[in-house]
């Protein structure tokens, strides 16, 4: 059993102290990012701009409105009916994309709206990737204006500062520093909860917010402006992608059994405590996260949420990392450079090109908001649409391998896109004021995914539709009886069948063949992780030639020499060391393309294969053991 299946059997029933030490890492890791939201969430709220005058009503409307949907679409979308929605044990987009497509024939139009659905909810992902650092650090530093010491020009240099040390850390990974992650975050929890307590024993009419009534009642009060509003209350739930997306990284007991005793009583605690505040000072709205503390405390309270919202930044900057991996291994965008800052913990990976793309839209978004208010008008829009879209995957998922009542997943799911689509509706009302930041780029990503799986697609048939079938080549060998000298040749091969270009090449210029001449493939499996005795599938096909299938789950990395170490060929156990690796370097020709939208992929396609990653470092291939050969393909 490989290193992943023991972290997955080790997880998959926690008990006694591992189980709390999940729930710990849980709760730095998973919900860093939701458990930051109280610093402007509620604030936000009755900020200027929304014209949501604070009366007592409206407060503890507001507060009704959070109360529920933290109820409805945490607790119970979530935590009770997505994490029964899972991919052996892995959660988000690409994780059902795998599932959902499995065994369905390439053409199928259901198969190309799930990709497309799928995709399009990744890509919305990476604008919140962007948005959650900006807006959690500068939210958190505006507080040192509370002390009277700090003007608001050094609000922003000193979050920039902050950020640009965050990313420039994440080569040295989170390995060291993640064991305090989960402590300090649980301190967090603590402290918010307990200024909250502090609150709410001067106003205690605010409890009566967990009544739906009060929400509604606001709703409809205040009409269009009411539904407005609940693009900000969203503010408040911005994290729950991230908790179906971690699933797998520490099981689903150990993040409910967080959720239910920690986070969500000091969130609520914390939330109420605020509209306590304000019912009793409506005129302080700004930095009403800071004001529930005594004065004297406000600087140990800046220190603890400027690290909270750094721990909140991290989780989600790793989670980048790991959906871009996913999307590599999914073939929906190109080879980069992945980094294991870890030995022992899986996951723990950091792309340098991801991180910098990720620091400089970071960066833009300070300069050009300013603070945290302006910033919450461009958060939102990019996690209510892929919960949307994941309720939409989540629901077929439901029906098609659930043994549940149709009427009882109708129901739940009925209730679930109602409540996605007012807050995805109302986010969309806050395009123009800065929505659009985090569309554009989801936009910019999705059309690089779909441009580089179609074009890569269309090689792909190009290519087998030319490929010399193998009882032709075993025949021509023993026919001509060629040179063959002593060694091990392994040809890498993007299909299963048919004799690579990259074979054919050197044989016609070189004249000769290994005495055994390997044809290995790569295929990615629907499911996040392969077992070991299940990775290598081996097949002779005579005359010394054979064939190599390895197989690899989307939440993996290929490592070839260690797939094929100690196989059997002819009898003799594989030394990658030992072994020659022949890779098709393939120049791509283009072509004249039919029309304008058809060049431009191609252009940009070609574009993205010159810069992918070189092939032989991202399969570990062994140094001085790897030879190249120069293959024009017309596209």
């Amino acid at each position: 059993m490989n290193q992943s299946q023991d972290f997955k059997k080790n997880k998959s029933n926690p008990s006694g102290k591992e189980a709390i030490l999940l729930s710990l890492g849980a709760l730095g890791i998973v919900f860093g990012d939701i458990g930051t939201s109280p610093l402007y969430a509620f604030r936000e709220c009755f900020s200027p701009a929304h014209g949501l005058v604070p009366t007592p009503e409206n407060i503890i409307g507001i507060l009704s409105l959070i109360f529920w949907s933290l109820i409805l679409v945490i607790s119970l979308k979530y935590l009770f009916f997505f994490f029964k929605a899972d991919n052996k044990g892995e959660g988000g987009t690409l994780a059902l994309l795998a599932l959902l497509t499995r065994q369905m024939k390439e053409d199928s139009f259901k198969r190309n709206a799930y990709i497309i659905l799928a995709l399009a909810g990744t890509a919305l992902l990476y604008g919140d990737g962007i948005i959650t650092p900006s807006i959690s650090v500068l939210s958190a530093v505006e507080g040192l204006e509370m002390t009277g010491h700090f003007s608001d020009k050094f609000i922003v240099p000193i979050s920039i500062f902050i950020l640009c040390i965050l990313f420039f850390l994440q080569k040295h990974g989170t390995a060291k520093i993640g064991n305090v992650f989960g402590p300090v975050i649980l301190v967090w929890f603590i402290a918010i909860g307990l200024l909250g307590i502090h609150q709410i024993l001067y106003c205690p009419e605010v409890l009566k917010a967990v009544s739906p009534f009060y929400g509604l009642k606001t709703l409809l009060a205040n009409k269009f402006r009411g539904f407005a509003i609940l693009g900000t209350v969203f503010l408040a739930i911005t994290g729950g992608e991230v908790l179906y997306a971690d699933m797998g990284h520490f099981g689903k007991s150990p993040i409910r059994q967080s959720w239910f005793t920690v986070v969500l009583p000091a969130l609520l605690l914390n939330y109420f405590g605020q509209g306590a505040f304000l019912i009793l000072n409506p005129e302080n709205t700004e930095n009403l996260f800071f004001r529930l503390c005594p004065s004297t405390l406000v600087y140990p309270l800046v220190a603890l949420a400027t690290v909270a919202t750094v721990i909140a930044s991290q989780a989600v900057i790793s989670g980048a990392f790991s959906l871009t991996r996913q999307a590599i291994q999914l073939g929906f965008l190109p080879r980069m450079h992945i980094v294991h800052t870890s030995s022992k913990k899986i996951g723990q990976v950091y792309l340098p090109f991801v991180n910098y793309m990720l620091l400089a839209g970071t960066l833009m978004l300070i300069i050009i908001f300013r603070n945290s208010g302006n910033l919450a008008a461009a958060y939102g829009i990019a996690v209510s649409g892929t919960m949307l879209i994941t309720t939409i995957l989540a629901a077929v998922c439901a029906k098609k391998f659930w043994n549940t009542s149709y009427l009882l997943i109708l129901s739940f799911c009925t209730v679930f896109l109602a409540v996605d689509m007012a807050f995805f509706s109302s986010c969309a009302t806050k395009i123009v004021q800065g929505g659009w930041i985090p569309l554009m780029i989801a936009a910019c990503i999705f059309a690089l995914m779909i441009v580089w799986k179609d074009c890569r697609e269309m090689l792909r048939v190009k290519i087998g539709s030319r490929a010399f079938p193998e009882d032709f080549f075993v025949k021509d060998i023993e026919s001509n009886n060629p040179i063959r000298i002593e060694g091990t040749a392994v040809f890498l091969t993007g299909g299963t069948s048919g004799i690579p270009r990259s074979l054919l090449h050197n044989f016609k210029h070189n004249k000769f063949i290994h005495t055994k001449t390997i044809l290995l493939s790569v295929i990615t499996e629907d499911k996040p992780f392969v077992k070991r005795d299940e990775r290598a599938e081996y097949q002779s096909i005579g005359l010394g030639l054979h064939r190599i299938t390895l197989k690899y789950g989307f939440s993996e990395d290929p490592d070839i020499p260690e797939a094929i170490s100690g196989i059997k060929v002819e009898g003799v156990p594989l030394i990658p060391e030992k072994t020659t690796f022949f890779l098709g370097r393939e120049t791509l020709v283009l072509t004249p393309s039919a029309g304008f939208i058809e060049g431009i992929k191609k252009t940009l396609f070609l574009f993205m294969s010159r810069n992918a990653f070189d092939a032989s470092t991202f399969f570990k291939l062994p140094p001085g053991r790897v030879i190249e050969l120069g293959l024009q393909v017309e596209l």
